[in-house]
């Protein structure tokens, strides 16, 4: 049963083969199996249970249903829930508990989803590790010495490892892709306050969002129906012939390990096999615009933290310690100039996608690194791993368009590599029809292995 997609969940309660407390309980099980792996900060078993009865009874008495009723699913745990703490992974807020539900939730509940828990993170979402000082680390499933990424790798960890049927994470600079791409998930960033952000401990109101990430294409599409009300369903199409690809002539193919690049290059030989058509193109982004992300997410996260930062400054983590106090030293000259670049980004790229369809990009440089690796090397030259993995996933998050992950292949230590494809904002539909064509024709195998490897974990 875990391994079946949302839809084929629904289609079970409703011809009564299974039931969704059978489903929630087995889930939970698995969850109880694998602490290992520290995807959950807090299991809500006592409510997963009474909301799948809730599910149940109404598929038995043949009552309308939720897009989601009686689907299993976590939340990053910076994501307000009502009654239930909300640590976001912090020490200053482990005791906290909301007195309302984020609006994503919210949302996904009326759908009939079940909460299974909530899921670890980057302490504030503040890093792309996951290695949480005071929660422990989250671990890859592929390889439990190796991160799953960040800050949503609870959520990514949960899902490639069928901990849940999918997760609601959140995305400041790749949170979302970066845990997707490392753990051999589905991951999208929407477009900017497409899905409701409210009720979530936030590090930047500028530049972060709210997403799901899931087993395949098929159920993104079912989650973006509940958390919008749109439908994208009649957008899970196998023809792609005449999309307009763009490949980025800068910027997304510098400083690459060379495994994550041969991948990359065979992925577009791959859409070009679908019937896509390639175009080169100039990105207009650099590597001073990057810096944007810390001047706004750093500026930001001290007006949200400034009261822990006066009277608790040693209960955070050493990294999110020296991320807040640094906003002090950004200057409200330099918060302007950044709004104003991160505009006109914005502007030049939704001119770009004029020209094509989606861009198709590495998601990340190279693959998820080992626990505790704050730095390594590509191409003979040292980076930190935090700037390594937000490099290409946070040109999105600047310019507000959505921007997807989905699986490309494995490095020869064994894990994932994602691919990452953006398009114009409001334009979740063209990446959900690209990226289900992709996974029908080439990622059948991977998502075999994926199943076999969750067994082993």
């Amino acid at each position: 049963m875990r391994n079946l997609t949302i839809r084929e969940l629904k289609a079970g309660f409703e011809k009564k083969e299974f039931s969704p407390v059978e489903v929630t309980q087995s889930y939970l099980d698995r969850i109880n199996q694998n602490r290992d792996l520290n995807a959950y900060i807090t299991i809500c078993t006592e409510q997963a249970l009474k909301q799948a009865e809730i599910s149940e009874k109404k598929f038995l008495a043949n009552e309308s249903t939720g897009i989601l009723e009686g689907v299993p699913i976590s939340y990053k745990d910076n994501l307000y829930t009502k009654g239930i703490r909300t640590t976001s992974g912090s020490k200053i807020e482990e005791n906290f508990i909301p007195d309302t539900d984020a609006g994503a939730i919210r949302t996904l509940q009326r759908e009939g989803a079940v909460n299974l828990g909530k899921v670890n993170l980057h302490e504030y979402a503040f890093g792309i590790t996951s290695n949480n000082p005071f929660y422990g680390p989250v671990r890859n499933p592929w390889n439990k010495e190796y991160t799953p990424g960040g800050s949503s790798g609870g959520s990514g960890a949960a899902v490639a490892a069928s901990l849940c049927a999918a997760s609601i994470g959140t995305d400041t600079g790749g949170s979302i892709r970066i845990p997707a791409a490392s753990c051999g998930v589905v991951g999208l960033k929407p477009t900017y306050n497409l899905v409701d952000a409210s009720g979530v401990k936030n590090i930047s109101w500028s530049i972060d969002h709210v997403g799901p990430l899931t087993k395949n294409v098929d159920d993104l599409a079912v989650m973006m129906e509940a958390l919008t009300g749109v439908s994208y369903s009649e957008n899970l199409q196998e023809d792609i012939r005449g999309l307009r690809v763009g490949v980025p002539r800068n910027y997304f193919n510098e400083q690459i390990d060379k495994e994550a690049a041969a991948l990359y290059k065979q992925a577009l030989d791959n859409l070009e096999t679908l019937g896509a058509v390639l175009i080169d193109i100039d990105i207009p982004f650099t590597m001073d615009d990057l810096s944007l992300v810390s001047v706004l997410a750093v500026s930001e996260a001290g007006f949200i933290h400034e009261h822990s930062m006066n009277t608790a400054i040693d209960q955070f983590g050493l990294d999110v310690r020296a991320a807040v106090e640094a906003s002090r030293t950004f200057s409200a000259l330099d918060y302007i100039k950044a709004l104003k670049r991160k505009a006109e980004l914005t502007e030049q790229f939704e001119q770009l996608f004029q020209q094509i369809d989606v861009i198709a990009t590495p998601t990340l440089p190279d693959t998820a690194q080992k626990i505790g690796v704050e730095e390594f090397e590509i191409d003979g030259k040292r980076e930190t791993t935090f700037n390594a993995m937000i490099r290409y996933p946070a040109v999105f998050n600047l310019t507000g368009q959505p921007a997807l992950s989905i699986p490309s292949g494995f490095a020869s230590n064994g894990l994932p590599v994602g691919l990452q494809l953006a398009a114009a904002s409001y334009n979740e539909k063209t990446l959900i029809r690209t990226g289900f064509a992709y996974e029908q024709s080439f990622l059948k195998e991977f998502y075999k292995k994926r199943n076999k490897a969750a067994e082993l974990v």
